[in-house]
């Protein structure tokens, strides 16, 4: 997948829980865990930024974009 998902590392970063998050955010804490492992086709901007404002960060620490490998 092009984007990944750096959520652990930022919460590691903040030592704070995906269950602490989760709460926060109001969010299953299994919703937010197929968001952790990179398994989420989509994501609310609401949801992003509710994310955002709890961890004190911008999306872009949170979500990266990886460009896939090329044949040259």
């Amino acid at each position: 997948m092009a984007i990944a998902v750096t959520l652990d590392d930022v919460l590691h970063e903040r030592r704070m829980t995906l269950t602490e998050l989760a709460e926060r955010v109001d969010i299953t804490l299994a919703n937010l865990s197929i968001l952790k492992t990179g398994k989420a086709r989509a994501i609310r901007f609401t949801t992003l930024e509710a994310i955002c404002a709890a961890l004190d960060c911008q999306p872009g620490d949170i979500l990266r974009f990886e460009p896939a490998a090329t044949d040259e």
